[in-house]
């Protein structure tokens, strides 16, 4: 039995499919139950917050999907890492032999937010005893329906990298990549970083969005140090803020321009492209989800 945790969220929904899909005996993890529901599968109310909660979800469960939030702007530690390690401890005391973790491309020691949040719940997972494999995608292309601040408050596409390529991926790939591992022969031990076909600038990304709506899309470039100033006067923390520029900061000397073949390598077929993400989004395009507020997290 596998237990999908985030099962709500851009990658578990898809994850939640395609299992449903291939018949394959799973339950999902959910805050919300009346929103589980609406998965379609078996659902276990749970909170990362509630260890309690979380030991009850393990009961019949082998194999663990761990998915939660990213980085938050908050004070001190990141809160995904006391809520995954407390996963990984239901999950050891529940007899559950193997997790795959979604983790983040690039994560290190020392790593500013998610990238030192997933090295050190990565560390845990791998000294746990568990069986383990690492997801490590690159930046997601539902970020340009979804994610606040990818645009300015009149429409333009917001570049905080400096014209510097990305290797965006659909979640609908990370989904399809955890779907084989979690169902596959895929040996475990194995860190994968996964990514999309061809890394994009915010230019073409601009050019891709265009030819989708039917409109011209602008972008503009937004120095990191402006966009850590915007954070601030949001109310995020002024650390928060300063290493969120230095995010964007490697990513415009090129850390997310690299591909890679992993998704081939687990699926069996290439990743989406952008434009074919923006054909399976058109609705939520059309609905207007592209107009989000200005620079933010």
């Amino acid at each position: 039995m596998i237990l999908v945790t985030g099962a709500t969220g851009s990658i578990g929904t898809h994850l939640v499919r395609l299992l449903l899909e291939q018949g394959v005996a799973f339950k999902a993890l959910v805050r919300d139950a009346a929103k589980g529901r609406a998965l379609g599968c078996d659902v276990v109310a749970g909170d990362f917050d509630e260890p309690a909660s979380l030991a009850a979800a393990m009961d019949g469960v082998d194999t663990m999907f761990l998915n939660a939030g990213g980085a938050q702007p908050v004070e001190g530690e990141q809160p995904m890492i006391r809520q995954q390690k407390a996963a990984i401890d239901a999950a050891r005391a529940a007899g559950v032999s193997d997790v795959v973790k979604v983790s983040v491309w690039g994560a290190h020691r020392g790593g500013r937010l998610a990238e030192g949040a997933h090295w050190e719940i990565e560390e845990y997972v791998k000294a746990s005893g568990l069986g383990w494999t690492m997801l490590r995608p690159s930046g997601f292309m539902q970020n340009f329906i979804t994610g606040a601040g990818a645009f300015t408050a009149d429409g333009k596409l917001v570049d905080g990298f400096g014209g510097a390529p990305v290797s965006y991926i659909d979640c609908h790939d990370i989904a399809a990549c955890a779907a084989a591992l979690l169902t596959g022969s895929h040996g475990f031990g194995e860190t994968y970083v996964l990514t999309g076909p061809r890394a994009l600038t915010a230019a073409e990304i601009a050019g891709e969005l265009s030819a989708a709506l039917g409109r011209t899309v602008g972008h503009v470039e937004v120095p990191p140090a402006e966009l850590a100033a915007a954070l601030r006067s949001q109310g995020s923390p002024a650390q928060f803020a300063d290493d969120f520029a230095e995010l964007c900061r490697e990513v415009a000397a090129g850390s997310l321009a690299a591909t890679t073949t992993a998704v081939r390598d687990l699926t069996g077929r290439s990743p989406r492209t952008f434009a074919e993400f923006l054909a399976a989004n058109a609705e939520a395009l059309r609905a207007g989800l592209l107009s989000t507020a200005s620079p933010n997290v």
